[in-house]
């Protein structure tokens, strides 16, 4: 696997930060006074939406978001996979027909987003698919760092019965889709470091971003900065590609400036 030097050396998140992790009811209970805001963000233009939920959850821990997206105007998915216990066999395979027939049932490209280890799949499929993808958002994803930068490592080689130093080997997983690609990630994430989600500059995708928020990573899909970015990055009409806006003021303190 290669990955830029910096999130290579990154190590996982402190205990601290871990324990912190606590806070994400709060995160999914802030979803009620931000509603009002959330419902100004821009109406969806109808595209479908692949949601893949994390490392050990299933299509439960994303219903919120695609409930959330639904309402915008898009026809989101889950994975319906049932938990996420890692690429068993044919968990890929059956996760890149989702994504064709969601294509061929709407039209159009789709999107794909990805929670932690769902963002994985996401950005892979994209690139397997380029001609189905119209854009890749992911939260919390450790795509640039090794396996050492998150605290998670263990529970996935126990649920997959994999060895991830093996199993990450065959991917390029720091290399950008061709598609737009955000990455939505924080500093406080006591599970991934938030070195190991940057998205480095591609000189073979100009469109990549990425987006600070002020989340935990168990409340990173149910975190109303989140909503909003997802919510922003999904309204950009295909081929007009812009990066994410930060304003000044209260925008400015819920999406902290990422190359600080």
């Amino acid at each position: 696997m290669v990955a830029s030097h910096g999130a290579a050396r990154a190590s996982a998140p402190s205990a601290w930060l871990l324990a912190l992790e606590f806070r994400a009811p709060w995160e999914f209970g802030a979803l009620l006074p931000a509603w009002f805001a959330l419902q100004r963000a821009p109406a969806g233009d109808g595209h479908g939406v692949v949601v893949f939920p994390g490392l050990s959850a299933s299509d439960a821990s994303t219903m919120p978001l695609r409930s959330y997206l639904r309402g915008l105007g898009y026809q989101p998915t889950g994975w319906d996979q049932g938990f996420n216990f890692g690429p068993r066999a044919g968990v890929l395979k059956t996760a890149r027909w989702q994504v064709e027939t969601l294509a061929e049932r709407t039209g159009r490209r789709v999107s794909l987003i990805g929670w932690s280890l769902g963002g994985i799949y996401a950005r892979e499929l994209a690139k397997e698919l380029p001609d189905l993808v119209r854009g890749v958002i992911t939260l919390g994803t450790p795509f640039a760092g090794s396996h050492k930068s998150t605290n998670a490592w263990r529970l996935y080689e126990l649920t997959s019965g994999r060895d991830i130093e093996r199993e990450t080997a065959h991917y390029d997983l720091p290399q950008a889709p061709r598609a737009p690609t955000t990455s939505v990630f924080s500093r406080t994430d006591g599970i991934v470091s938030w070195q190991a989600s940057l998205q480095a500059p591609s000189r073979d995708n100009p469109h990549t971003e990425n987006i600070e928020v002020v989340a935990s990573h168990v409340g990173l899909g149910l975190n109303p900065s989140a909503w909003w970015a997802v919510a922003d990055r999904l309204a950009q009409p295909e081929g007009q590609w812009k990066p994410f806006e930060r304003k000044r003021g209260l925008h400015g303190l819920l999406f902290p400036d990422p190359h600080r």
